[in-house]
């Protein structure tokens, strides 16, 4: 059964000018909410970069902090046990107080643990790369990477990567399962970010994605991300048939031709199928 819904583009009339979605006012930030804010940006930073860490110099540079920041930012989390300090290494990694959060919170990965088995057969069947993604307020996260024995893989997305809803091929899938109205809020909200770093990811591409993805069941993105990578992706729905994460494939452009892609695309569909059966007898 195709749950997605019909997408309702409504123009303006003639000379009247789209309202602007509306904004909250901004209110001014607290020393000590900054404060937080930086910190469990370290914390963000090196939950992505892995088990290797950084050095101090480079959590200041990609945070954008100024080097004395940086440093009572990260040894405040080390006294807290958040970070470790490989004093041999010069470099900052997670800590077992992070472990110990981790661990409280893993109950919301169940949907991904749950899935495991079927990502991994569905990287085994087609040989490509497998990701499995979740809905995030206005981002979709990845959570896991599968890779299939196809020798050229896509390693430019890791566990832990946030994305802009709508960029990429799992992500629009979700986008696609949503409202008209919360996907224009999306949109809007998220212009300026696909602008600077997506740039190929415009509305009307979008758009245009979002459509085609309810006519088929499944989004193919035709390198809009990464020129040479393509992707198929479909929505997941929980027990309440809501929208809550992707399973998408990703590959060269070669091996995406139409009837490959078409192939995949049933595929990826009868495994979110079984997937959101599953999750509603939970």
């Amino acid at each position: 059964m195709n749950r997605l819904p019909m997408l309702r583009l409504v123009e303006p009339p003639a000379g009247v000018e789209a309202p602007s979605p509306a904004s909250e006012p901004e209110r001014p930030e607290t020393a000590g909410a900054q404060t937080l804010r930086r910190g469990l940006a370290v914390l963000r930073l090196l939950t992505r970069v892995g088990p290797g860490g950084l050095r101090m110099g480079e959590i200041g540079h990609r945070l954008g902090l100024n080097k004395t920041t940086a440093i009572r930012l990260t040894r405040t989390l080390v006294d807290e046990g958040f970070v470790l300090h490989d004093r041999a290494a010069g470099r900052y990694r997670l800590g077992p107080e992070a472990f110990a959060v981790g661990l409280a919170a893993e109950p919301s990965y169940e949907l991904q643990r749950q899935a495991a088995p079927m990502l991994r057969a569905l990287a085994s069947e087609s040989g490509d790369t497998v990701f499995f993604t979740v809905l995030h307020g206005h981002e979709s996260i990845c959570l896991s990477r599968d890779e299939g024995d196809f020798p050229i893989r896509n390693q430019l997305i890791k566990p832990g990567d946030r994305w802009p809803l709508g960029v990429g091929a799992g992500s629009c899938a979700i986008l696609a399962a949503l409202p008209d109205e919360t996907v224009a809020d999306v949109l809007a909200r998220n212009a300026a970010l696909r602008a600077e770093k997506f740039s190929r990811c415009t509305d009307g591409a979008v758009l245009a994605l979002v459509r085609d993805t309810r006519e088929r069941g499944y989004c193919l993105q035709p390198g809009m991300v990464f020129e040479d990578s393509w992707a198929i992706g479909v929505v997941v729905y929980d027990g309440n048939q809501a929208p809550v994460a992707s399973i998408s494939i990703a590959a060269l452009r070669s091996r995406l031709g139409p009837a490959r892609s078409a192939m995949l695309g049933n595929r990826l569909m009868q495994a979110s199928k079984e997937l959101t059966e599953q999750l509603a007898r939970a």
